[in-house]
């Protein structure tokens, strides 16, 4: 019987790969809108040295045709370029259904249990989320380290004698992702008649930076009223440099509370892992009794507070 259910799960999956790929098979051509999105998500030039990858990217653009100028969707557009993923929202969406799908029927044919089935697939899908915030993170800090550098850049190009979207050209020409990513994406806006104001906006919009801006509004102040903009960058340049050390002098003296935050969370488990394997007497008593049970939930709200009241400690507003 388990065999017989195992053969019907993997049958189950196969007509399923089967039913998709024909049925877009028929999306042959995406609207014009579409392209002219994936043109603005993907920098021209772009491309995959495996032809696989390729033919994956391939396959999640057609998958995405069908929904890809719906609202939610094009929300999803933004968040994947604030990450740095190459893809659009709708292709994403496939892309995440997909993963949880394979994981739901390898869960169910490993278990043949449809609640473990379902753990897998929301495990597989929360981890994707997850990754899509950390880039998005990692992608708004590295931004905001090479900020500084590029305002110098900037103002050296404006003493040079160059006007202000050529300086921005030259940043993304000359410096390294994210930051000459974004920078481009601002120049490709321009050259197709995008003012130069809502260029910048939007790349505000989609790093989410502060000293970002804090540049921004200089810039839209200075083209309003006048004045010496690379003066103004420099002064700038030199405010978020300053408050990057800031940052790391504080990140390093507070490791320790960071790091106790840590084990504070980590060590109960690990602690009840270890009863488990060799003494689970007593961690039984934990959970068929009353009191263990009201024990542990106090012990889990007593643990939320502690990491919470770190938390507030050692992150520190500069």
């Amino acid at each position: 019987m388990i065999i017989l259910a195992a053969i019907v799960a993997a049958l189950a999956a196969f007509f399923l790969v089967i039913l998709i790929a024909v049925y877009f098979q028929h999306v042959r051509r995406m609207s014009i809108f579409y392209r002219l999105r994936r043109h603005h998500i993907i920098e021209a030039g772009q491309t995959l040295d495996q032809p696989y990858l390729e033919r994956m990217r391939q396959w999640l653009r057609k998958a995405a045709a069908p929904i890809a100028e719906h609202g939610p969707i094009q929300a999803l557009d933004f968040r994947m370029r604030q990450a740095g993923i190459p893809l659009l929202g709708g292709e994403f969406l496939v892309l995440l259904s997909v993963s949880s799908l394979a994981a739901f029927l390898i869960g169910w044919m490993l278990t043949l249990e449809l609640g473990t089935a379902f753990l897998f697939g929301g495990l597989v899908a929360a981890a994707i989320w997850i990754f899509v915030a950390w880039r998005a993170y990692n992608r708004r800090n590295a931004f905001t380290e090479q900020l500084g550098d590029c305002l110098t850049t900037i103002a050296n190009a404006l003493r040079a004698g160059y006007s202000f979207p050529q300086s921005v050209e030259v940043v993304s020409r000359e410096m390294e992702p994210p930051i000459s990513d974004e920078f481009a994406q601002v120049s490709r806006e321009v050259s197709m008649g995008v003012p130069l104001e809502s260029a910048l906006e939007a790349m505000g919009r989609r790093v989410g930076s502060m000293d970002l801006d804090l540049v921004i509004t200089a810039v839209l102040i200075q083209r309003e009223v006048g004045g010496n903009l690379a003066q103004i960058l420099d002064n700038i340049g030199d405010t978020i440099q300053e408050r990057i050390r800031m940052k790391r002098e504080i990140f390093a003296l507070t490791a320790q509370g960071r790091l106790s935050a840590w084990v504070l969370i980590l060590l109960p488990f690990l602690m009840a892992l270890f009863l488990y394997i060799f003494s689970p007497d007593q961690l039984t008593i934990l959970i068929d009794d009353p009191l263990g049970r009201l024990a542990l939930m106090i012990s889990m709200l007593l643990e939320l507070i502690g990491y919470v009241v770190i938390q507030k400690i050692v992150h520190i507003e500069v």
